[in-house]
């Protein structure tokens, strides 16, 4: 099933939603009014902070299914729906460094013993169709396609082969870096957390369709032309081993999310490199969740915010 967070065009209120047929059913609404079986769920992260909570909606969704003439007056249509991040504020967002075998192959790093993780931050994250803001800081930004993990339950010290349990689902994040930053400080955190470089969306597909999240064709666009092109088969390290091995040393919490790594083409290994500008359009897709597009400005576009 389809989770979104959304907004309606000038209310800047937050609801979550999913997927119903063409349209979005709205679930904050529904819980509401008492046709689901929480009492009030305003965003993903909400659901994830139950008990079971998103295993439980889901289910009693797929239950009302044939109820259509009951839920007629909470669907929306998809044009009047303003799609945010599926996760809003994370307490954790972790980062997985060169865990497709061919993108350490073109930096010319030694592929990892062990994922590499680094840490970025929550004022990074925007949703569908948000701007990419450049600021004056940076000039050299590049583009990350990545299957992003949502945590759904507090995991500590799991195993590998208990540790898919713990995932509540799967979306999509580009993790955008500023190369000059990242390789002039010698560490990635800074150049990787800037305002709006780690776009998410567009929406949580759940490990109920997802599994473990192998198997999926990843790509990214870059206005029209594709740059990366692979599949979650080739990871590295697989869900499964990285929610284990970060859970040895951090508890995970439910929203937390992790971006998984990225395949080769990104941008500044190529020849001439290739770095994001205002006017640009990123598009990312992954089988199975959907597209997440963000347009690419520089700050004077945004009166310098």
């Amino acid at each position: 099933m389809k989770f979104v967070n959304f907004t309606l065009p000038g209310s800047g209120a937050m609801h979550m939603g999913c997927l119903w047929g063409a349209e979005y059913l709205d679930i904050a609404r529904a819980t509401a009014e008492g046709v689901l079986p929480f009492e009030r769920v305003d965003a993903i992260e909400d659901v994830l902070h139950i008990e079971k909570g998103l295993e439980t909606l889901e289910t009693r969704l797929t239950d009302l299914r044939g109820a259509t003439d009951r839920l007629k007056s909470l669907l929306i249509r998809s044009e009047n729906v303003v799609l945010k991040a599926p996760i809003l504020q994370p307490q954790k967002v972790i980062g997985i460094g060169l865990n497709y075998r061919d993108h350490s192959e073109e930096t010319g790093i030694a592929i990892p013993s062990s994922p590499l993780l680094f840490g970025m931050y929550a004022n990074a994250i925007v949703g569908p169709d948000d701007p990419i803001v450049i600021p004056p800081a940076t000039q050299k930004v590049d583009y990350e396609a990545e299957l992003v993990v949502v945590i759904g339950s507090r995991a500590r010290n799991v195993s590998v082969e208990e540790a898919v349990r713990f995932v509540a689902g799967y979306t999509i994040g580009n993790d955008v870096s500023a190369r000059d930053l990242q390789f002039g400080d010698k560490q990635w955190t800074r150049g990787k957390s800037i305002d709006t470089f780690a776009p998410m969306g567009p929406c949580l597909v759940t490990r109920s369709e997802l599994g473990n999240g192998d198997g999926l064709d990843i790509e990214l666009r870059l206005n029209g032309q594709t740059m990366q092109k692979s599949n979650t088969r080739y990871l590295i390290f697989n869900v499964p081993a990285l929610v284990s091995h970060i859970s040895q040393t951090m508890t995970l919490e439910p929203g937390d999310v992790i971006y998984t790594g990225t395949p080769s083409g990104v941008g500044f290994t190529r020849n001439p490199p290739v770095f994001l500008k205002s006017g640009d359009t990123v598009e990312i897709e992954i089988g199975g969740i959907g597209v997440l597009r963000n347009p690419v400005m520089d700050s004077s576009q945004t009166g310098g915010r």
